[in-house]
Order: C-alpha cells, then sequence, then structure tokens
C-alpha cells in the first residue's frame, strides 16, 4: 500500500503537475523540466523525486487534457444540426491543439504511451466516426470520403496551424470542409445549380 503523501510533498507535486502542463501545452511534450521545476518554485530533483522520469510526468498529464476531446464530441452530439455538429467537432479539436502543443503530439505523435492515453485516443476516433456516421446518414457529407480522409485532413490542419499560424489553418480548414460537403451543397453555397 502506498504512504499517503505528507502535506507539503502533494503541495509541492501539485505544483509541478500545474507548471508541468503550462510547459508542455507552451512547448510541446519536450518541454524543459528544469523550466517545470523553475515554475513550480521546486529544485530539479522534487520533479524527479516525484515523477522518475519525463514519460511518466507526461503520463500523469495528459488524460486530464485527452478527456477534452470526449467533452468536445459531447457538446458536438447535443449539435442538432449534423453538419455543424461534425465541423464544430473538427474546428473546437484544431483549436483546442493550436493552443495546446501537448495535447497535438498526444494525438499525432508517435510515443510510448500508457494504456489509458491510448484508450482516450481510440475514444477521440470513436467519437469522430460517429460524428461521420451522422453526417453521412444526413447526407451533409460527401459519399466517398472515408473517415481516413477526415483524420488525414485533421492531421494536416493541425500541423499546419502550429506552422502556418491560427488564421491559415483556419482558411484551410473552411476550404477543406468545403470539399467534404456533397456536390449539391456547395453549389448552393455559391449560387449555382
Amino acid at each position: 500500500m502506498t504512504k499517503p503523501l505528507r502535506r507539503d510533498a502533494a503541495r509541492n507535486r501539485a505544483k509541478v503537475l500545474s507548471a508541468a502542463a503550462e510547459v508542455f501545452s507552451e512547448q510541446g511534450l519536450q518541454g524543459s523540466l528544469e523550466e517545470v521545476a523553475r515554475r513550480a518554485g521546486v529544485g530539479i530533483g522534487t520533479v524527479y523525486n516525484h515523477f522518475g522520469n519525463r514519460e511518466t510526468l507526461i503520463d500523469e498529464l495528459l488524460p486530464a487534457r485527452l478527456t477534452e476531446v470526449d467533452e468536445l464530441a459531447a457538446e458536438a452530439a447535443e449539435e442538432p444540426d449534423a453538419w455543424r455538429a461534425l465541423t464544430g467537432f473538427i474546428a473546437a479539436l484544431l483549436g483546442r491543439m493550436d493552443t495546446d502543443r501537448a495535447l497535438l503530439e498526444a494525438l499525432t505523435r508517435d510515443r510510448p504511451a500508457a494504456e489509458q492515453i491510448a484508450q482516450a485516443c481510440r475514444r477521440g476516433v470513436t467519437h469522430l466516426e460517429k460524428l461521420l456516421e451522422r453526417a453521412r446518414s444526413a447526407e451533409a457529407l460527401r459519399a466517398d470520403a472515408t473517415d481516413t480522409d477526415v483524420l488525414n485532413l485533421i492531421l494536416a490542419l493541425s500541423l499546419l496551424g502550429s506552422a502556418a499560424g491560427p488564421q491559415a489553418r483556419q482558411r484551410s480548414l473552411e476550404l477543406a470542409l468545403d470539399g467534404l460537403r456533397p456536390q449539391v451543397f456547395r453549389s448552393a453555397a455559391d449560387g449555382r445549380n
């Protein structure tokens, strides 16, 4: 049985987790552990005493980040319009990945992952698949657009956002989403018959 942490140790652990969340969000999963310690107001040894290594610290932080994907999917499921549900989920997910490099890397990079992180990633894909099926059933999504097509689109746009900035990513998102709509919707939107 694990012995409970002293109050000061528990407080330091919480400060390290909070600082790591900030640093990894800004710098990605390779963010400086020295910077984590500095922001937490502790020595680097304290970081290693609590977590042992970078991977353990990451594995502690990421599940909470990845549950945000579940929350975005729950919001999308409440949207009555299938197209808006799908595009809202994609836009919200990309927006989160723009501001949280750790989330972006967790979802798009190969890395050794704890089983709970792998499960969260699978849940995210399942959420997307449900939204895609709903959009297909409503005939709001091109019939030939596969789940893999949309996953690749999200991956490409997430990487574009971090390289080109959120405005360029938003413009590209709008163009790409327009390309996923059936021809009848695109024609009506631009006045063609």
